[in-house]
């Protein structure tokens, strides 16, 4: 039998309360964040003996924080693309295939969100640097590319999965092709798999460090890796407000998906 929340009595309201706890604990350093990024001082200090936009106009206006905001924008869009197109095809092979194997396959696929970032970027960079990549453009998309597959192929392969097969099977008697049939019918009927594989595959490139560390090079970094070496030489406002924007950000794509999700639902 279900709980009944209205029944709990007295404690509603601890589990209110441990739930408001546990949001403030989450949020305070947000917006602890947020408030050092207007702070007046040059060196981050709380509380703000002032309050300033002029941080905000500085990052806006240097170049190098420009040129690795574009450089994340790129990798990220290509590795989302590239990883949505592959992410379904794996899906399909996985749960549209007749072959032994499909799940260690599958397992396979994983293999990067189980193994350890360092681990990934020290083989990754040892195998670029025989290709002659490393440092390249490719060679953050291919990189990031690993590290969002297995995303895609969770989310893709899971609609997928819950899709049910005899709606491709009708399509094709009526006419259709094998691919006009996934493409007309279950495309549309997994769309909100293919989102989230694209919004985790976005924001995994987006937020990844330690793999773009080894990756990175004097001329071709991403904003996580120029934000680490501004805070190896001084801790600045600039990174406060760097990082103000990229929790806006998120905000705004976890609220995009939240709509798309509600729409999905329909």
């Amino acid at each position: 039998m279900l709980m009944d929340f209205a029944r709990l009595g007295w404690m509603r309201w601890l589990l209110c309360a441990t739930a408001g706890a546990c949001t403030l604990f989450l949020l305070a350093p947000l917006v602890l964040l947020i408030a050092l990024s207007f702070d007046s001082s040059p060196w981050l200090q709380f509380p703000p003996p002032g309050w300033t936009l002029q941080w905000y106009a500085q990052v806006f206006h240097d170049p190098d924080w420009l040129a690795s905001f574009i450089t994340s924008l790129e990798v990220g869009s290509c590795v989302t693309v590239l990883s949505v197109l592959l992410g379904l095809l794996c899906g399909f092979a996985i749960t549209r295939g007749q072959f032994r194997g499909r799940e260690i396959l599958r397992g396979f696929f994983l293999t990067p969100m189980i193994l350890p970032s360092i681990v990934l970027g020290i083989a990754l960079y040892s195998a670029f640097l025989w290709l002659h990549i490393a440092g390249s453009f490719a060679g953050f998309v291919i990189a990031h590319l690993v590290l969002a597959l297995p995303f895609s192929v969770v989310a893709i392969t899971g609609a997928l999965e819950q899709t049910d097969k005899s709606l491709e099977d009708a399509a094709m008697l009526c006419g259709a092709g094998l691919w006009e049939a996934r493409v007309r019918v279950i495309l549309p009927a997994i769309r909100h798999g293919l989102f989230g594989a694209a919004l985790f595959s976005f924001l995994t490139s987006w937020d990844e460090v330690v793999v773009a560390i080894f990756m990175a090079s004097p001329t071709l970094q991403t904003l996580p890796v120029r934000m680490l070496g501004e805070l190896r030489q001084d801790l600045s406002p600039d990174i406060a407000v760097v990082s103000s924007l990229l929790v806006l950000a998120t905000a705004l794509l976890m609220g995009l998906a939240a709509l798309f999700q509600k729409e999905s639902a329909r």
